[in-house]
């Protein structure tokens, strides 16, 4: 009997490239019909997001590829990625028709440069709402808001919490004060890698660079490590372009994978968050408020000034319990010059044309001191589909 000759490695590889353009071909017909259900959707007054439907759609899609050979749980985790792209592609063109928000080009301000994580999280969120970005990175949070007030920036993003590190107050601080407005959110994951220059020794490293926010995320590592020095930086993409400027293999960063990588680094320890989840929320901000369109989960932040008096926060809160308001964040920061006094920032998962959330807010007029509306914005809190077992 003749023996069967194995098939030659280099034809499977042609065979998985042939394979893998197809997918992708497959996966921008997806998408565009997903952007033509968003039309029909909004033309019928239907919400984005049908839940009951796409639970349907998974279990379908599980039954079906078993006999392929399929298992639930490789079907489930592709599906969710899908989803949730499919999700946010058509709030960004709801939004973007209802607001006139998607032009051809975007100026945005960001933390740092090229690589940096505020870059990344840029990347993301405008890759679905403009042809053509044009990057203004820049120094500090400051600088940033400034570019947008100035009309220099049409957009901001900022980080403002993250799952390891909490809340970034100089942010908080600045939206107390700027007039601008909160028109859109992200959440982007973040994973810290010691990045050096090639040839680089673990045993051998004296000085780490890092963003503070990084420094903070990493604290159990680096307490770990002796006679290191912590050289604190602007950004991450500044502590890249250090160790790249120094030349010395004693000298590393911590910072994403593919940002290092842009400056030639290379990766000698992965996972260094003291949380394993480590998750970056990010606001986008503008000088122009938006309408969030009823057919997509809005958030509307706000922060106010209750006073001092015993149980004063406690009946503000009440009264978004009274109109079924749900709130996300409750943050208190001091107020300049006056001393043991503080305002309090509040997300609420409600758009700001909901006749609740305007009662809501015209009780919290009545009752506290002060209240100022920062944004009201689309969600991208993309839950996962749940298939009931």
């Amino acid at each position: 009997m003749p023996t069967k000759m194995p098939i030659e490695l280099d034809q499977i590889r042609l065979d998985i490239s042939d394979t893998d353009q197809q997918l992708l071909g497959l996966l921008s017909k997806r998408r565009a019909l997903a952007l033509a259900v968003a039309e029909a959707k909004l033309a019928q007054n239907k919400p984005i997001r049908d839940q009951k439907r796409e639970q349907e759609l998974l279990v379908s899609l599980i039954e079906k590829g078993k006999p392929l050979g399929l298992d639930a749980g490789y079907v489930t985790k592709l599906y969710h990625v899908i989803i949730e792209d499919s999700v946010l592609q058509q709030q960004a063109k709801v939004q973007g028709q209802l607001n006139g928000e998607n032009g051809p080009v975007c100026r945005v301000a960001f933390l740092g440069r090229q690589g940096s994580y505020s870059y990344w999280a840029t990347q993301k969120y405008f890759t679905r709402r403009a042809e053509k970005l044009i990057e203004i990175g820049c120094d500090s949070f400051n600088e940033i808001v400034q570019a947008v007030e100035t009309g220099h920036a049409d957009y901001a993003v900022l980080p403002i919490e993250n799952t390891s590190s909490g809340s970034i107050n100089e942010v908080f601080d600045l939206l107390q004060h700027t007039r601008l407005s909160i028109v859109g959110e992200l959440t982007h994951p973040i994973k810290h890698c010691l990045m050096g220059l090639p040839g680089t020794n673990l045993a051998n490293i004296r000085q780490i660079c890092a963003h503070p926010q990084v420094i903070a995320q990493c604290s159990n590592y680096l307490q770990s490590l002796t006679q290191v020095k912590i050289e604190y930086c602007e950004a991450t993409s500044d502590a890249f372009e250090r160790v790249r400027q120094a030349k010395d293999l004693s000298v590393v960063a911590i910072g994403g994978e593919e940002g290092g990588q842009l400056y030639g680094l290379e990766v000698l320890g992965r996972d260094l968050a003291n949380q394993k989840d480590n998750v970056s929320r990010f606001i986008v901000v503008a000088r122009k408020a938006i309408t969030v369109a009823k057919a997509i989960p809005a958030k509307t932040t706000f922060i106010m000034y209750t006073g001092q008096q015993p149980g004063a926060l406690v009946d503000a809160l009440l009264v978004l319990k009274q109109h079924g308001i749900s709130m996300g964040k409750l943050e208190s920061r001091p107020i300049p010059g006056n001393p043991w006094e503080e305002m309090f920032y509040v997300d609420v998962l409600a758009n700001l044309e909901d006749y609740a959330m305007t009662r809501a807010l015209d009780e919290l007029n009545r009752i506290t001191r002060f209240v100022k509306v920062l944004g009201c914005y689309p969600s991208e809190d993309v839950s996962p589909t749940q298939v009931q077992s």
